[in-house]
């Protein structure tokens, strides 16, 4: 089933924490699909009365924030045998060379490293538990973590939800402009169908007292 057909199923409760918590795990360093979610529900709070994109941006920001945080506390604690260990587990994502590529990311920006990789999916796995291995100072970490989670978490909510009540709209005014047009091509094929007949009709009733004329009239009798 499709993320936004499975979260229209259960209540807002249960979509606000599927979000938060989908998005903190990935945070974290758990390759999840956080970003599909997001979109998914933003999109789904578009067009379903019942779930507030305020909540949700500040659910998704949350999630973000803290998942981002733990991932911090479990690098320093871990280290880099932490990142050998999930490198086996999860090699599509933890490869050396994603991790080479992210190392080069925070000595190049440091900090920003962790602004900007919210908006990446690569760096967004990587920035909590990548920052605590490589023992970035905690404040330089919150700051980026919370402006960076913010930002994307609640940016990217607003701008999916005002695409989706734009593209709803539309649609809706497409599918008027639809059936005026339906109810024109009707009228207009029922008044050429009904000129047709009535010209058929004319033409048939010319021909008959022709017709009958013709049977009327004598045969001439020859000597």
């Amino acid at each position: 089933m499709h993320v936004q057909e499975w979260l229209d199923t259960v209540p807002a409760a249960a979509v606000y924490a599927v979000v938060g918590l989908v998005i903190g795990l990935e945070s974290l360093g758990i390759p999840l699909p956080g970003e599909i979610i997001l979109v998914s529900a933003a999109l789904l709070s578009s067009q379903h009365a019942g779930i507030d994109p305020f909540i949700l941006g500040a659910v998704a920001s949350t999630g973000a924030v803290i998942g981002d945080s733990i991932g911090y506390a479990i690098g320093r604690k871990g280290g880099r045998p932490l990142l050998a260990w999930l490198g086996k587990k999860f090699p599509k994502h933890f490869s050396e060379g994603h991790i080479a590529t992210a190392e080069r990311s925070f000595e190049k920006w440091g900090m920003w490293a962790v602004f900007f990789g919210r908006f990446v999916a690569l760096l967004r796995i990587f920035a909590g538990p990548l920052a605590g291995v490589l023992r970035m100072p905690y404040w330089k970490f919150l700051i980026a973590n919370v402006f960076g989670g913010i930002l994307w978490a609640g940016g990217t909510t607003a701008v999916i939800y005002y695409v989706g009540v734009v593209a709803e709209s539309w649609l809706k005014r497409f599918s008027w402009l639809g059936l005026v047009l339906a109810v024109l091509i009707g009228v207009t094929s029922m008044l050429v169908i009904k000129r047709k007949a009535a010209k058929q009709s004319a033409a048939s009733a010319e021909e008959t007292p022709a017709e009958t004329s013709a049977e009327a009239e004598p045969v001439g009798v020859t000597d």
